[in-house]
């Protein structure tokens, strides 16, 4: 597993939005969102859009500075009308796609993590709308899968925020300490999506490997990236704990952003 292509994640961009909106479309968006239970289903639509059109003018301006979200334009539909939200959807997440084709992966601009570039929005955009899609299909109890490559990525790339987020200070992460322990990830429905989390006094890696761990989390690669990303509970019928289950429960505490 390694990451996708940057025209991948822009196709990600697009048809993830699709399926979103596909997802909101005809359901209650006063909803409470479950796994973000400040959030109705019309504010987490919000979110993703105003996400994109962040991101889209970010891109637009070459910015090498932070762009402040009340500078975006467009950043909310023109009316309350579930027909706005979704063209809304779909517009800005095509622009965004556009303009980050048009720049490629290697144009430099301002990114609040470790790679200041047009290819860390395009991976960051195709996760976030990829793991925001999950919280749709959760509220509408609506179906949700994913393809393996992408579902690994966005196992990869929150692997890194949060090895990013405790280099840089954050006090929960900081907290992710103590040799001897380690995580295994063990997706059972594609070759090669395994991952071996390791403790040590000052962090923790992470690498390709199958091996005994203190604690191991097995199942479809798709539940698997739910539980990591906090979208699935551990004790899930659809996922198996093997071994130290607070460790994991420890991680999923800690391993946060925002």
């Amino acid at each position: 597993m390694s990451r996708l292509t940057h025209d991948r994640y822009c196709d990600e961009i697009t048809a993830r939005t699709e399926a979103l909106r596909a997802t909101i479309r005809g359901a209650d968006l006063g909803a409470t969102v479950p796994t973000c239970p400040d959030w109705t289903l019309r504010e987490l639509a919000l979110h993703v859009g105003r996400a994109h059109r962040w991101v889209g003018e970010i891109l637009r301006t070459r910015a090498t500075e932070m762009v402040p979200f009340e500078q975006v334009p467009e950043n909310a539909p023109g009316s309350d009308d579930p027909a706005a939200l979704d063209a809304w959807l779909e517009e800005g997440a095509a622009r965004t796609a556009e303009a980050l084709r048009a720049a490629g992966p290697d144009e430099e601009v301002w990114s609040w993590a470790w790679e200041p570039s047009t290819g860390f929005w395009a991976r960051r955009m195709a996760h976030e709308t990829i793991v925001h899609h999950a919280d749709a299909a959760l509220t509408a109890k609506t179906g949700y899968e994913v393809a393996p490559e992408p579902a690994a990525d966005t196992i990869e790339e929150w692997l890194e925020i949060v090895a990013f987020v405790r280099s840089v200070g954050d006090k929960r992460a900081a907290e992710l300490t103590g040799a001897g322990r380690s995580i295994h990830l063990h997706a059972t429905d594609a070759p090669g999506a395994e991952w071996l989390i390791e403790f040590g006094e000052d962090g923790f890696t992470w690498r390709h490997a199958h091996e005994k761990a203190t604690v191991a989390l097995r199942g479809p690669l798709t539940d698997i990236m739910l539980v990591f990303n906090r979208r699935l509970a551990p004790d899930s019928d659809r996922v198996e704990v093997l071994g130290d289950a607070e460790l994991l429960d420890f991680w999923l505490e800690h391993a946060v952003f925002g």
